[in-house]
C-alpha cells in the first residue's frame, strides 16, 4: 500500500474505535447497578484474553513471538493502559456519570502531546496545541458542571477519570515504542494479558460483593469484553502504530460527541447547557486538529523505529 492508504486505513481505524468506544461509558453504567467496578474489569479482560489468544494460535501466518525484554515492555503497557487505566475509569463512571467521562476524555490529548514532548522532544504544531487547548476548556466546563450538579462524590469521580488520561497518556507513549516488530493483533493479546492478570488481583477486593449477573448484564459484559476491549484495542493499536501518538489521542476526542448520545439514550441522563457548551468547544478542537494533521500530519508523524529485538 501507499503512504495514502495506509494513512487513510490509520485514520479510519482509530476513529472506529473512538466509535465503538464511545459506548463503553453508558454500558459500564449500565452495568455497575450489578457488578463492582474491579469485577467489571477482570470480567471483561479475561474473555477478551481468551478470544485474542484463540487469534493468535490460529493465525494462518504467525508473527514472532516477541523476546523477554519486548515482552516486559508490552506487558508493563498493558497494566497502564488496562488495568490502571481501567480502574479510574469504572470507579470515576460509578461516582460520576457516563456523560461526564465521555466529555473528560477530551483532555486526554493535552496529557499525551506534553508527554511526547518531555520524554521524546517531539515538536507540536501550532494548529495542533490549539485545538487540544480548546478541547481542554470544553473538558472544565464539563468538571465544573459535575462539581455543581452533583456534589463531592461526582467531582472526585471527575477527577479519578482525569488522573486516568494521565494513565492513558502512559500507555500511549510506551505502547508505541514497546510494540515495534509486533503487529497489532499480537500487540493486543499481550497488552490484554497482562491486564486481565492485574484485574483479576484487583477483584479480589470486591469477593464479598460477587454474584451471579443477570442476563442483560450478562450481554453487555460480553460486549465491552468482544467489541470494546478486543475490537477497540485492535483498531486503535493498528492506527497508532502508523501515526503521532497525539494526533491518535487527538482523534478520540470524537468519543465525547456519540459517548454523551449514548448516556442521554441508555442511562437516561439529562444533558444540562454546560456540558453541551462543552461538547461543542470540543468539536472545535476536533476540527483544528484535523485541519493540522491533513496539512502537515506527514511532517508530525513519528518514523517506525527498528524492532527492540534487533536493538544493541
Amino acid at each position: 500500500m501507499d503512504e495514502r492508504t495506509t494513512k487513510a486505513l490509520a485514520i479510519c481505524s482509530v476513529v472506529a474505535a473512538a466509535l465503538i468506544w464511545s459506548s463503553s461509558y453508558a454500558v459500564t453504567k449500565e452495568v455497575l447497578a450489578e457488578v463492582g467496578p474491579l469485577t467489571i474489569g477482570a470480567i471483561r479482560f479475561t474473555i477478551a484474553a481468551v478470544s485474542l489468544g484463540i487469534m493468535v494460535r490460529t493465525r494462518r501466518n504467525p508473527v514472532a513471538r516477541p523476546d523477554v525484554r519486548q515482552r516486559q515492555m508490552i506487558y508493563l503497557s498493558g497494566l497502564l493502559g488496562i488495568t490502571a487505566y481501567f480502574v479510574l475509569e469504572n470507579i470515576g463512571v460509578d461516582l460520576s456519570t457516563a456523560s461526564d467521562a465521555s466529555l473528560i476524555v477530551a483532555s486526554y490529548p493535552l496529557m499525551t502531546m506534553l508527554l511526547e514532548r518531555v520524554l521524546f522532544r517531539i515538536r507540536m504544531p501550532p494548529f495542533r496545541v490549539v485545538g487540544v487547548l480548546i478541547a481542554v476548556g470544553g473538558a472544565f466546563l464539563v468538571v465544573r458542571n459535575g462539581a455543581e450538579v452533583g456534589g463531592s462524590a461526582r467531582w472526585f469521580g471527575d477527577v479519578l477519570l482525569l488522573l486516568g488520561g494521565l494513565v492513558w497518556a502512559g500507555y500511549n507513549v510506551l505502547s508505541k515504542y514497546a510494540g515495534r516488530g509486533q503487529d497489532a493483533v499480537n500487540l493486543t493479546y499481550y497488552q490484554t494479558v497482562a491486564g486481565a492478570v492485574g484485574f483479576l488481583l484487583a477483584s479480589l477486593l470486591e469477593i464479598g460483593e460477587w454474584r451471579l449477573p443477570g442476563v442483560t448484564v450478562s450481554e453487555l459484559l460480553a460486549y465491552l469484553a468482544v467489541a470494546c476491549s478486543v475490537g477497540g484495542f485492535l483498531l486503535y493499536n493498528y492506527g497508532l502504530r502508523r501515526m503521532a501518538s497525539s494526533v491518535a489521542v487527538n482523534i478520540l476526542n470524537l468519543v465525547p460527541v456519540f459517548g454523551v448520545l449514548g448516556a442521554v439514550v441508555i442511562n437516561g441522563e439529562t444533558v444540562r447547557l454546560a456540558q453541551v457548551l462543552g461538547g461543542v468547544i470540543i468539536i472545535a478542537g476536533v476540527a483544528l486538529g484535523l485541519v493540522e494533521r491533513r496539512t502537515a500530519g506527514a511532517k508530525a508523524a513519528v518514523p517506525e523505529p527498528a524492532p527492540v529485538s534487533k536493538r544493541a
